[in-house]
């Protein structure tokens, strides 16, 4: 499929008009601070504005000593359970986390074995598109981003929906279940008629099954004879599990509150948290993470040796190398200082996916630059709190790792993160908040009307 050039080309007459945005677009960098206004709704130390209160789920970096605000370790609660154990208890007692953890965030209560082997049931049972929506929605205008094909997938599912403007907290659990149950079908039939019809492979259509977890269902959906390993598929399952929920500040979270407090429907909210996600300062953070180390691979003669490698990373810095951006993706977080719980969670599992995949070189140079990467930057920058290493630094390589196409890491996030959405968007309508409306202040000067004539 190809688009009419008009829709691509940039014509001299746009370059004009676009010049006419920056400058009168353009603010005053000093005009903030004289202002004191919160640029990103944080302030100068990355702590945020205080926009609201959840029950959902904590992201605590800091803990108050004689009333000083210290950096602590990152930790990460759902509905009070810390991460950490949870995930320890999962592969303690050898079983899938993520229908379990999706329980929690949604009903605030971990399930019994029969509320739990009744809500996967429930998700087994909405693992069904509506007839011919592959063939009709899916297969008929395949998108190179799947990020998008997924967001017009569930802004096409409202036109099925019978109910689809019915915002009661029931009818809303009832929308976000099945999209919870949906996600990994539209994100990987997305991808199997991308490569189908983009890269001319053959097209495999692998129906979901109802005995599967959902990492399972990902990878046999995915893989053309549906085999994968047990690790394979638990290290997935974690993925899934650290990456469903992480407070109601984040980007597409606070997206889906904003949203969801206008009073419209279901869909059209969890297509703008899409949109959202799929941001490379968002969701696509992890596949910049794989194409930097690319680019380090190729450009870093050792793998072994401080040195060359933190040559490399001053580059990054300095806007030299790979980009041009200045940023070492992966490294930094717009809350945790001292350490991602989900970061060092992950690379445990991810240590043991790399030796299972002969990659040990691979994963130890990885660590190197999570070792040498803050320091680099604390000498190149002045840093108001810690840097160290977030999710997205390992989640790219365990993608990696498992064989994942990068067109589909950040349909993965959107994949698991559908069920922190979704839950904030319970909250959000039953506790019956006014519309978000922040204030932006205008720096513009009044000026009189001047007639078409006299321009």
């Amino acid at each position: 499929m190809k688009l009419d050039p008009k829709f691509a080309e940039i014509t001299p007459k746009l370059k004009e008009l676009a010049d006419l945005c920056r400058k009168h677009d353009w603010i005053d960098p000093e005009l903030y601070a004289k202002y004191d206004v919160k640029r990103g709704l944080r302030d100068i130390n990355g702590q945020g504005v205080l926009a609201g209160l959840t029950e959902i789920s904590e992201v605590r970096a800091f803990q108050t000593v004689n009333g000083e605000r210290i950096p602590c370790e990152g930790k990460l609660f759902y509905r009070g359970y810390d991460v950490e154990e949870l995930v320890e208890a999962y592969r303690k007692e050898k079983r899938f986390g993520f229908e379990e953890t999706t329980y929690l965030l949604l009903f605030g209560e971990l399930p019994t074995q029969s509320q739990l082997d009744e809500f996967c049931a429930m998700l087994s049972q909405y693992r069904t598109l509506p007839t011919s929506f592959v063939r009709d929605i899916i297969l008929k205008a395949p998108s190179r981003d799947m990020m998008n094909t997924l967001a017009r997938s569930v802004l096409t599912l409202y036109a099925y929906d019978a109910n689809g403007d019915d915002t009661s907290p029931e009818n809303v659990l009832r929308q976000c279940l099945q999209l919870i149950a949906l996600f990994p079908m539209l994100s990987v039939y997305a991808y199997q008629a991308y490569r189908h019809y983009h890269d001319g492979q053959s097209l495999f259509i692998h129906v979901p099954d109802q005995k599967l977890s959902t990492a399972q269902n990902i990878l046999h959906l995915l893989r053309p004879d549906s085999k994968y390993s047990p690790l394979e598929a638990e290290v997935l399952d974690i993925a899934l599990v650290l990456h469903a929920e992480h407070g109601g500040g984040n980007n597409s979270t606070f997206a889906t509150r904003v949203i969801t407090s206008s009073g419209t429907d279901t869909y059209s909210t969890i297509a703008a948290a899409l949109g959202s996600l799929k941001g490379p300062r968002h969701g696509g953070a992890n596949l910049r993470v794989i194409q930097m180390f690319e680019d380090l691979k190729a450009n870093v003669k050792d793998w072994t040796d401080d040195e060359e490698i933190s040559a490399y990373l001053l580059k990054l810095l300095r806007k030299e190398a790979f980009d041009r951006s200045g940023l070492i993706y992966g490294m930094g977080h717009a809350v945790y200082s001292i350490s991602d719980p989900r970061a060092k969670v992950f690379k445990k599992f991810v240590q043991e996916l790399s030796a299972e995949k002969a990659k040990d070189a691979e994963f130890a140079l990885y660590a190197k630059v999570e070792d040498l990467a803050p320091k680099v930057i604390a000498k190149e920058r002045k840093i108001y709190k810690g840097v160290s290493a977030n999710v997205d630094f390992y989640s790219g390589f365990a993608y990696s790792l498992l064989d994942l196409p990068m067109e589909l890491y950040t349909p993965i996030f959107a994949i698991a993160r559908i069920a922190g959405w979704s839950a904030h968007r319970l909250e959000e309508i039953i506790n019956n908040g006014k519309i978000i409306r922040p204030a932006y202040k205008s720096i513009s000067t009044e000026r009189p009307y001047v007639s078409l004539a006299e321009r």
